[in-house]
């Protein structure tokens, strides 16, 4: 048989326990509405935040991969646009080589040729002075090599040697010319040399961009893979918590009522006292 009570109404306390939990609930869904996420910090889940972060500062630390990676790539492509305009002008000073090698040409057109040649030349010093990217040059004589970040703790790096494409480096000096025909005829197995010589090392600089490159994409691969499993972690099902949303605030207003009824049991017990 019931017991009736004004001093203890369980209906009220049951109805009060269970408002109680579902306004805990509505919050906690709610919460996850405005933020987009299941587990905004180590109150909600406290494993789950903790593997998040991890991933957090892994993914937060291949910027720094990146950027260094790009930073690398410019500085090869800044020594491989300096080589190819090298590779350009042994062309042209071949031709002028070839030009003063004969031997039908009067002082006056040697000399001519012998100008334009050494105006070419020392367009190659002003070429290799030139290709600096961020205080880096990779094609003078002791030029600097250039060592990327691979991955994120800095425990491997990718590395592309300098080449020295300056005119000695070449296989070529300050005083050369073709004053004369014969020098000019020995230009020319020099100059070929050096052709050859800048060909060889320009494939070594793009190899190295292309491996950059190459690492490059997969760093940026591996960053959004990162990214999307913390957010298969972390992140909140809208769609599910909209649902979910509606289910609880009618609950809540369904515990309401029942809170409001349970309240008014008391009042009946007057009727027996009347």
């Amino acid at each position: 048989m019931p017991f009736n009570s004004v001093n203890t109404n369980v209906g009220a306390m049951v109805a009060l326990q269970n408002l109680n939990s579902t306004n805990t609930d509505l919050q906690t869904t709610q919460a996850r509405i405005n933020t987009g996420k299941r587990v905004a910090s180590a109150k909600d889940n406290g494993a789950i935040w903790a593997i998040a972060q991890n991933q957090r500062a892994t993914s937060n630390s291949l910027n720094a991969v990146k950027e260094s990676l790009q930073r690398g790539q410019s500085t090869v492509d800044v020594a491989i646009s300096a080589g190819e305009t090298i590779s350009e002008l042994l062309l042209q000073m071949k031709e002028k080589a070839l030009a003063a090698s004969d031997s039908t040409l009067d002082a006056n057109s040697l000399a001519a040729l012998n100008d334009d040649f050494t105006s070419l030349r020392d367009q190659i010093t002003k070429a290799v002075d030139n290709a600096v990217f961020n205080g880096a040059n990779m094609v003078k004589t002791g030029g600097a090599t250039v060592e990327a970040l691979a991955n994120a703790d800095a425990s491997s790096v990718i590395t592309v040697s300098a080449q020295d494409l300056s005119l000695t480096g070449i296989g070529l000096t300050a005083t050369s010319s073709i004053g004369t025909q014969s020098t000019a005829s020995a230009m020319i197995g020099t100059l070929n040399s050096a052709i050859t010589n800048v060909s060889s090392k320009l494939s070594k600089l793009g190899t190295g961009s292309k491996s950059l490159q190459s690492h490059l994409n997969f760093v940026m691969k591996l960053q959004d893979t990162l990214d999307a499993g913390v957010g298969n972690l972390v992140d909140a099902d809208l769609a599910k918590e909209s649902a979910r949303l509606q289910a609880l605030q009618t609950k809540q207003q369904l515990g309401i009522q029942a809170l409001s009824i349970a309240n008014q049991s008391s009042s009946i017990l007057l009727g027996l006292f009347r």
